[in-house]
């Protein structure tokens, strides 16, 4: 089984995240696939001010560290949702991101983002932070933008289909996740061993 956690970025009252949540999690659930989402509202960290945790892995100072800290551990691949916020991604999720070092290691990562780009700036800036973790992001994105933001946010409900025009896209990231998630598997399960 693979397990693929799906991460929500975004922590405001009234966010967007939720809806392309519930097409993107639709779309992931299939034989062999576990999905995990991760709602960095479920995870209210300390500011980050512990020692560098590539020199102390798995040490966390708190419980609510440990608990995300394991199933960041126990993904073997991600996908990042993220809005943009003034050209970047979330101060919560990169407060996240710096609690953690062996658990992002050695796996891959996919980005959805939204915005007036697409999200294209804060996805930019997450492939350069995940390649310093170790990372792999994978190439294909899918990049929500307002022609398709706009009805999405404005539907009076959560509906997957308010994203079908996006699914090809969708279906790319998910496929080369896959496939990166399989390789990146046998990988680290060789050197383990």
């Amino acid at each position: 089984m693979t397990r693929i956690a799906v991460i929500l970025t975004s922590t405001r009252a009234e966010r967007f995240a939720d809806r392309p949540a519930a097409w993107v999690v639709d779309r992931l659930r299939r034989d062999g696939v576990d999905v995990d989402v991760i709602d960095m509202r479920e995870h209210d960290l300390p500011s980050f001010d512990a020692p560098a945790p590539i020199y102390t892995p798995r040490r966390y100072a708190t419980e609510a560290v440990a608990e995300l800290g394991r199933r960041i551990d126990a993904a073997d691949g991600f996908v990042v949702l993220t809005g943009e916020y003034n050209h970047g991604y979330t101060g919560v999720f990169k407060n996240a991101v710096d609690h953690f070092y062996v658990e992002w290691d050695r796996k891959p990562v996919a980005f959805v983002g939204w915005g007036n780009v697409g999200g294209a700036r804060a996805v930019e800036q997450l492939r350069t932070v995940s390649i310093e973790l170790g990372m792999a992001p994978i190439r294909p994105a899918v990049h929500i933008l307002p022609e398709t933001l706009v009805p999405a946010m404005t539907a009076d409900a959560s509906d997957p289909a308010l994203f079908s025009g996006l699914d090809a896209k969708l279906d790319a990231l998910v496929s080369e996740l896959m496939w990166w998630a399989h390789a990146l598997d046998a990988a680290r399960s060789t050197i383990a061993a």
